[in-house]
């Protein structure tokens, strides 16, 4: 996630720049054909232009608010799991007298979360968490933070029957497993549903088409001056178009995307400093983002 703003308009103007040199490549061409070799049909009414680039930019709003509002969904639903896994850490302690394994084990929890959202191999953090047996039975399940969950639940079951701990205390602990469960389940159903094709996909394709057509309606009037000004509103039109498509998958391995490596990092040292463990140093921002 970029956290420096300089650095993302940055970041935000390179990944536009190809379709920006090409259009204004285009709108060169536009303008030597209608100045030099008086091509007539270039002489297009402005109209038609102004409405579709009003009704382009509405769309284009309509698309970045729902995209935004996946983001922050996103960002909400992990910092339910942020809290509740030190909830998890404290209660665990405080409650049922303590049990450093379990603890270890929550701490492994949003690096498999992660793991998973994004569609990539296993953090090799997570083998050091976790004991051998738990380790196996987890990636053995089709759904591995489930099974983690899952794994919690028996241990915390098996504790309090092994230290003989009031029903109302593990009902307690459980409703943080459970709250961590409906997390989950929310973080992949913004996976596993994308945005609509005509908010995916329509305003990328309406984007460049207007950006093509837009210099045959301005060359008329701005003459030879028609790449700076049809390239300035293009620009706009990408860069608004740009941020709605980074937006929309706040799990995709890009500089747009939630920084899970950090969250994660941050869980596992909240869990692991009260225990006088030593956690993984927290990664290092590159270029005015985190991981």
């Amino acid at each position: 996630m970029i956290i420096k703003r300089r650095y993302g308009f940055s970041i935000l103007f390179r990944e536009i720049l190809p379709p920006l040199i090409i259009l204004t490549g285009w709108d060169c061409v536009v303008v030597i054909l209608f100045q030099i070799f008086h091509q007539e049909w270039m002489e297009q009414p402005a109209l038609p232009f102004s409405l579709m680039g009003s009704a382009l930019a509405i769309f284009l709003g309509i698309r970045n608010n729902a995209a935004y509002a996946r983001w922050w969904e996103g960002r909400t639903l992990w910092g339910s799991v942020t809290n509740n896994c030190r909830s998890f850490g404290r209660e665990v302690d405080s409650l049922l007298g303590g049990a450093p394994e379990l603890a270890r084990a929550m701490a492994a929890y949003p690096y498999i979360l992660k793991s998973s959202l994004s569609n990539n191999e296993p953090d090799a953090v997570i083998r050091t968490l976790l004991d051998e047996d738990t380790y196996s039975f987890v990636f053995s399940c089709g759904n591995p933070a489930n099974a983690l969950l899952y794994k919690l639940g028996q241990s915390v079951r098996h504790l309090v029957i092994e230290r003989n701990i009031d029903g109302a205390v593990h009902g307690t602990v459980d409703r943080i497993l459970s709250d961590l469960a409906n997390a989950q389940g929310g973080l992949e159903r913004i996976r596993n549903t994308p945005l609509p094709i005509q908010y995916s996909m329509l305003p990328n394709i309406v984007t460049h088409l207007f950006c093509i057509l837009l210099p045959l309606s301005a060359v008329q009037t701005l003459g030879w001056i028609t790449p700076l000004g049809s390239s300035i509103i293009g620009v706009l039109f990408q860069m608004l178009d740009r941020s709605g498509r980074n937006l929309q998958e706040p799990f995709r391995d890009s500089p747009h995307a939630l920084p899970m490596l950090t969250i994660s990092r941050t869980i596992e040292r909240d869990l692991l400093q009260p225990l006088g463990e030593t956690p993984h140093p927290m990664p290092t921002p590159r270029f005015g983002r985190v991981p």
